[in-house]
């Protein structure tokens, strides 16, 4: 059966305001939208001003969620909802205060803590939505993908590509609380998403604890690529599935030490910031995510930057304060914020050896910037150099 026009109601019914600039309000004007309204016709000099701004007008806000509420209520529901099937891993999102109530961090990417508790299995699943576990604390819980345990870690990053087969299992005597990023607002709105259940419990092989991943085995090693055919990556994506926290607070580290030396490496004085990359291609982890670790070292602010695209960001040691355009916050360990499109960021470390294992502010951050350098809209700008206003 077709449809036309006549069959549905206009979710956009026309603005009839007398303005400079807009015909005079009138009978045969009155007629004329009403015409549009039916044939579902939307006139632009109705709506430039929303569609076409001078500058980004994004409906995402800056947003703060306190990581000690965060991770209450996670253990709160890991009482009450169970892991499997309907509870589909126990994820709990962010939803942003823009955004209409929908469970997006921004329009384009998703983040939720997810909860495992003692002796649980998360059942295995896929989709096509590229994801990736960032651990804020603890240890003893291993995801399996493809058949390949992973180990979790306090500040692993563990990236995996859309549509491959994955479960997770807590095998320790105390629960576990991660993040969770995802795409799943940009498939979702293009329309692109798929999802499948897998087996309800991995197999007594796949149960194993060892301490380095076949992923780590093949693709671990600094510069240095595998050429067996069997071990090339089979979907876009890195093929290392964790990228460890000695490696990364390592780099961070050596940056401020070049800098102190007078050798240069950081990005800006006292920032040091390094870039996980897939080492198959050396392109962003994720085709459509980026991640990042940032280190501010103590009593050094940030200077404001902005770019087209929104990131969030979660504090992984330290404490300092946030300021994403007119919203500033002090923030602590585990405290997670959104920056969204066009929105100046700036960072201050009051991080010390008491709240900081490496006596700096630490912070992880992803992005959508592939999706929007893919695409042509990718702009950025920096206060101090001459692209700012």
């Amino acid at each position: 059966m077709t449809t036309s026009s006549a069959d549905h109601r206009s979710p956009v019914p026309e603005r009839r305001e007398q303005a400079a600039g807009q015909p005079a309000v009138a009978a045969a004007l009155e007629e004329l939208y009403r015409g549009f309204e039916q044939a579902l016709l939307v006139p632009l000099w109705t709506e430039i001003g929303d569609l076409m701004p001078d500058h980004p007008q994004p409906a995402a806000v800056p947003h703060l969620w306190r990581w000690r509420q965060l991770r209450a209520l996670a253990a709160q529901a890991g009482q009450l909802v169970p892991v499997g099937r309907g509870g589909e891993r126990r994820a709990i999102a962010l939803a942003n205060p823009g955004l209409g109530g929908r469970p997006f961090a921004t329009p384009t990417l998703w983040a939720a803590v997810q909860y495992l508790m003692p002796g649980e299995d998360a059942p295995e699943h896929r989709h096509t939505q590229h994801a990736f576990r960032f651990v804020i604390e603890g240890d003893g819980v291993w995801t399996v993908v493809g058949g390949d345990p992973v180990a979790m870690r306090r500040g692993d990053f563990l990236p995996q590509a859309g549509w491959n087969w994955h479960a997770h299992r807590n095998a320790s005597a105390e629960p576990m609380a991660w993040i969770d990023g995802l795409d799943i607002p940009f498939q979702y709105l293009t329309g692109t998403q798929f999802f499948e259940s897998g087996r309800d419990r991995v197999s007594d092989a796949e149960r194993g604890t060892p301490a380095r991943s076949r992923a780590e085995r093949l693709w671990g090693h600094p510069g240095l690529r595998p050429l067996a055919a069997d071990a090339q990556p089979a979907t876009p994506g890195s093929p290392l599935l964790a990228y460890r926290w000695e490696h990364t607070d390592r780099a961070l580290a050596d940056q401020l030490t070049l800098e102190a030396e007078g050798l240069g490496g950081t990005v800006e004085p006292g920032h040091a910031a390094v870039r996980f990359t897939d080492p198959a291609t050396g392109a962003d982890v994720l085709p459509t995510i980026r991640a990042e670790m940032h280190r501010v070292a103590r009593g050094t602010q940030t200077a404001p930057a902005r770019e087209t695209g929104s990131s969030v960001w979660q504090v992984f040691d330290g404490s300092g304060t946030i300021t994403v355009g007119d919203k500033a916050w002090a923030v602590t360990r585990g405290d997670l914020f959104v920056v969204p499109s066009w929105q100046p960021f700036s960072a201050r470390s009051e991080a010390s050896a008491s709240d900081s294992d490496s006596g700096a502010l630490d912070l992880f951050r992803f992005s959508d910037s592939p999706v929007f350098e893919a695409v042509g809209l990718s702009r950025a700008q920096t206060e101090g150099k001459q692209d700012w206003p």
